[in-house]
């Protein structure tokens, strides 16, 4: 017997078990993937962190406090069910972690941040709404696997003083209940598959096992490889008919199943229909896992259409109100819209997410950036390479080739050259006009004001048609499956709650598997960097009550 279980070797589960083996317990980390998929899904992030009022703001000429972020989380956030007390709690303790202590734990940690800070979800309503209201995203040096690492060392640092044993190839099917207690868990042992992290592994059973502990923490991630159930807890009422296609964002045994089983043994699970699906993926023409989707970070400049050929409005412009955006495109009756763009813009705003689509930020090299974001006359090799291979994108030097490829693309849906020629028209003669009414065209502009954002991420203002700035890009955008923003209801220490409200004894969740906190911390929207984040601060909770 251990003293605590760890279910799901991710990151809060790193977090959870060197959290715990720190305070002198016994863990037994477990994961049903091989060893080579040691951090999960955060591996594969961009390692972006929602932090507050730090050095790399100020050097920014960003003016950010604590009270501004609490205005924008609460305003993002909607909270308006009985049940969002916890995680309105969770959301305020978060808070006051990220504009204070998080920086320098990390720091001494050996972490540390890209100098520019990146401006996610701007919202584009009403200042009372969604939105961040300043840049607040820390891009890791070293992208996801920088985040990992200090907490793998950790970990493995813990395996060699015999404070932490791994149990690879280990799934959990079951809890272990006595009197009203979680003690343990049972389940398989699987095969051993070596197939490189990220890729589909065998699910072949060579015997089972059960483990008793003290405590059990389940930190087993999401439902956003199981579409499926994703479409279960669709929130038709909220964002229209779920899609009948997507594209994955997490490799596939990214499946919920930890979140069922706990529920199956008396934990209460709560928002599970909040969630959060981006609307920019691409197919990956160069997939890891089954129906591999990557999403396209886009700065402000490029032109949003409907499945149907109309401009889309604001909020649902690039980068600004990811939910409003999808609710709008779900209800033309279609699964994609459509970037139109130019060379000019693809170079200075695209950018892909993950560590594995930006090589020079996850080398952590400064040559490396500055060979492919600065002298590299082109995007970045990873966007080039899409641009060439990928199957969503259509590349021309007129706007007929252009609309021509882009209804072979999508022939059930064709598009009316006439009717896009003419509100890109429209839209180009409002660059020339210093009081322009067109809203894209403002932001645009507003966002140049940030020295960031005109540095490294958003291209001077321009004619789309015209020639000089070509050719001309369409990229067929599909929704992404992401991240489950409810989930095992749980309270400040991470104690799993059961459904009458009392504490779940001996159970504990983190990460996403719990909402990232308290059963859905974000509420209906997420701020970016919030999820990394939420990982991080809800498995140091739960290692620290074990």
């Amino acid at each position: 017997m251990v003293d605590v279980i760890v279910v799901g070797a991710g990151l809060a589960g790193l977090v959870a078990a060197s959290e715990a083996a720190a305070r002198g317990r016994q863990v037994l980390l477990l994961d049903q993937e091989g060893e080579q998929s040691l951090g999960g899904q955060a591996f594969w992030s961009l390692g972006g962190l929602f932090m507050v009022d730090t050095p790399e703001q100020r050097r920014m000429g960003i003016r950010d406090s604590a009270d501004l972020a609490l205005s924008d989380w609460m305003g993002s956030a909607q909270f308006d069910r009985p049940e969002d007390d916890n995680p309105r709690q969770v959301a305020k303790a978060y808070l006051e972690f990220a504009a204070g202590e998080m920086r320098p734990w990390l720091t001494s940690l050996g972490m540390c941040w890209f100098p520019v800070v990146g401006w996610a979800e701007r919202g584009g309503a009403l200042a009372s709404g969604h939105g961040n209201s300043v840049p607040r995203f820390h891009i890791t040096w070293g992208t996801g696997p920088g985040v990992l690492a200090p907490f793998v060392r950790l970990v493995q640092q813990a395996v060699a003083e015999g404070r932490i044993t791994l149990g690879f190839r280990h799934r959990v099917s079951g809890l272990i209940v006595e009197n009203g207690a979680c003690v343990g868990v049972h389940g398989d042992v699987l095969a051993e598959d070596r197939a490189d992290r990220g890729r589909s592994t065998n699910c072949e059973v060579i015997r089972q096992f059960e483990q008793r502990a003290g405590a059990v923490i389940v930190t087993s991630g999401g439902i956003g490889g199981n579409h499926d159930q994703v479409r279960q807890n669709w929130p038709v009422d909220r964002l229209g008919p779920a899609p009948k296609r997507m594209v994955a964002g997490v490799p596939d045994y990214v499946d919920g199943q930890m979140q069922q089983i706990a529920k199956a043994a008396g934990a209460a699970a709560i928002n599970e229909d909040r969630m959060w699906h981006y609307t920019e993926g691409l197919a990956n023409w160069d997939p890891i896992w089954p129906n591999h989707g990557i999403r396209v970070l886009p700065g402000p400049s490029s032109l949003w259409f409907d499945a149907l050929g109309q401009r889309m409005q604001a909020p649902a412009l690039p980068g600004f109100d990811t939910l409003s955006t999808l609710k709008r495109i779900l209800s033309t009756g279609h699964e994609h819209s459509w970037f139109i763009l130019t060379q000019k813009i693809i170079k200075k705003e695209f950018a892909l997410s993950g560590s594995e689509q930006n090589h020079d930020f996850t080398s952590g090299k400064w040559a490396e950036v500055i060979k492919a974001r600065v002298l590299n006359k082109k995007a970045t090799p990873e966007v080039e390479a899409f641009k060439s291979h990928g199957e969503d994108f259509v590349v021309a030097d007129t706007l007929e080739e252009l609309v021509a490829g882009m209804n072979r693309i999508t022939p059930e849906a064709p598009l009316d050259l006439a009717g896009l020629r003419d509100q890109i028209t429209a839209r180009d003669a409002q660059i020339d006009n210093p009081f322009a009414k067109d809203a894209q065209i403002n932001a645009i502009r507003q966002a140049r004001q940030y020295r960031g954002d005109r540095l490294v991420r958003t291209a001077k203002p321009h004619r789309i048609l015209d020639p000089a700035a070509g050719p001309l890009i369409a990229v067929r955008l599909n929704i992404l499956t992401r991240k489950s923003l409810g989930g095992l209801h749980t309270d400040l220490q991470s104690r799993v709650l059961r459904p009458d409200g009392s504490v779940f004894d001996g159970l504990f969740a983190a990460g996403e598997v719990a909402g990232f906190g308290g059963g859905g911390y974000h509420g209906y929207n997420a701020l970016e960097g919030t999820f990394l984040g939420g990982c991080i601060f809800s498995g140091r909770a739960a290692g620290r009550a074990v």
